[in-house]
């Protein structure tokens, strides 16, 4: 006799419940409690959620609102998250373009994107940390042919570096470093 085997269905979740104003507060306190964010980051935040739940108040969802309420409360603070986030950029090797780019995506305005770029010297670092990362230049154990060359200077400005200091890496012999700037930017 065959035995017949039940097969079960995925347990399905079910739906979420839709937000109201008191549960859409509570997920905005949450997120900016957990990570480090934009104005313009959270409410993207908030609005997918009421898109994705729905909204059960008598008024339209208040996102705008419960932003500027937390930015008051200084929970959110874009010219802190920009310095910040410019920083750990840095500190991976990533160039001012690179930096420049995710902190407009993240919604920072110019001028506080401008206050959070790095200087010179900053830009040099973050540079030497790409090039040791990566072995190029003074951290190669020779001479690149000019198919690798090209490769190294692809790596520098695809992390934002401008040309002329990705040359000033990558054309440093082995075991020189190239000459670091001017401390006056």
């Amino acid at each position: 006799m065959a035995q017949k085997w039940r097969t079960r269905s995925p347990r399905e979740k079910p739906a979420p419940r839709p937000l109201d104003a008191e549960a859409l507060e509570a997920l905005a306190l949450h997120y900016v409690g957990r990570f480090a964010t934009s104005r313009a980051k959270l409410v993207a935040y908030l609005g997918r959620k009421v898109r994705e739940r729905g909204w059960t108040g008598d008024e339209p969802a208040s996102v705008e609102m419960i932003a500027e309420r937390l930015v008051s409360l200084r929970y959110v603070d874009d010219e802190a998250y920009a310095t910040m986030k410019s920083g750990a950029m840095q500190r991976r090797g990533l160039g001012g373009r690179r930096i420049a780019e995710a902190l407009r995506q993240d919604g920072i305005a110019q001028h506080l994107s401008a206050q959070a770029s790095p200087s010179a010297a900053e830009r040099w670092e973050a540079a030497h940390r790409l090039a040791r990362r990566k072995r190029i230049g003074p951290f190669a154990t020779e001479r690149p042919d000019r198919a690798l060359r090209e490769k190294h200077l692809a790596a520098f400005i695809r992390a934002g570096h401008d040309l002329d200091l990705a040359r000033a890496w990558v054309d440093a012999a082995p075991g020189e470093l190239p000459p670091e700037p001017d401390r006056e930017d």
